[in-house]
């Protein structure tokens, strides 16, 4: 039951990273509104395709803070309902996360109640994304929205990691307390960077809908100084991580699994500036806006957890063994 848990708490997290990049190819299509109402779309439960399909008036009918809709589009409904249903996809791969967890009531009670709370925030996800329709794709929720996704693949890396404290290979590690700061600072400063890109994110959606999502070469050059700050930052973090390589190899074994991961999380924040810079200078194509977003938030859940793998013998194991000591009197 324990690895099952643990098998299905990986494929959760992917799946939770899959709705991030459907939820960016929303965004960058322009699609959020697609469906007016929530949970149904135009009032149906399966959206219409063609505009034969909807009333005359539809545009008053299915109104967004007494506004009307805009016109019809097959596409961006499609796309926005096929959001939602991967959304109700993600939380049954929750909740059966959750069911799986009933194996460690005993041995690990946080295991249990974490991914318990795992299954409530994605309903509260849910409702919020309720709130994005309502709210007609207000630029402060979307971002709510985007952060509380990253929330959840955090919490569901912990537990998931959490659940190998029996048998986690715990490796030597020397000057731990500053491999601890430098991860953590580069940790804060891309959550700054996250943040300064929503910026340029909620420009970018107030530009394209006022353009009526046209011209799109000449959006970069009307956001201003906060795209230029933001690409610029990019280079301190990656060379911020090259650092974190070099530190890491000079205090772990060769073969070591941190070195790996960290590899592989430099790989990701070169895939990031180049995606970046095909937005900047190839008129921001559609495919690449959820794929730099995703590739965004690959790099927080990486480093979340470099930073539990660097400090697993003291956050875990022997919090494990300070429970069954408890078990044993």
């Amino acid at each position: 039951m324990a690895n099952n848990y643990r098998k299905f708490g990986i494929i959760t997290i992917v799946a939770v990273y899959l709705l991030i990049l459907v939820g960016g190819l929303v965004r960058s299509t322009g699609a959020g509104m697609g469906c007016p109402d929530w949970p149904r779309c135009f009032g149906q439960w399966i959206p219409p395709t063609t505009l034969s399909e909807l009333p005359i008036n539809y545009k008053e009918i299915f109104k967004v803070q007494g506004k009307e809709i805009a016109d019809f589009d097959p596409f961006k409904t499609w796309v926005e309902y096929g959001n939602r249903l991967i959304g109700v996809l993600i939380g049954f791969f929750v909740f059966i996360t959750f069911v799986l967890s009933f194996a460690f009531r005993k041995q690990d009670k946080l295991i249990f109640y974490l991914s318990f709370l795992s299954f409530f925030l994605v309903g509260f996800q849910g409702w919020l994304g309720s709130v994005v329709v309502a709210t007609d794709l207000k630029p402060f929720i979307i971002t709510l929205h985007m952060l509380l996704a990253l929330v959840i693949v955090c919490l569901l890396i912990y537990t998931v990691t959490r659940s190998y404290n029996t048998i986690f290979q715990v490796e030597k590690i020397t000057n731990k307390p500053f491999l601890n700061k430098l991860l953590i600072t580069c940790l804060v400063l891309m959550l700054v960077q996250i943040a300064m890109g929503t910026q340029v994110r909620e420009a970018i959606d107030q530009i394209a809908k006022s353009l009526n999502y046209t011209f799109r070469d000449t959006w970069i050059d009307k956001i201003g100084l906060t795209f230029y700050i933001h690409r610029s930052f990019s280079l301190l973090i990656l060379g911020l991580h090259l650092y974190l390589i070099y530190v890491l190899k000079k205090n772990t074994a060769a073969q070591s699994k941190l070195n790996t991961w960290a590899n592989a999380l430099v790989g990701l924040i070169v895939l990031e500036i180049l995606s970046g810079a095909i937005m900047a200078y190839f008129a921001i194509p559609k495919v690449m806006q959820p794929v730099h977003l995703l590739v965004g938030s690959l790099i927080i859940g990486l480093q979340f957890l470099l930073l539990l793998m660097l400090n697993y013998d003291s956050i875990f194991q022997s919090k494990v063994l300070k429970i069954k000591s408890l078990e044993m009197v």
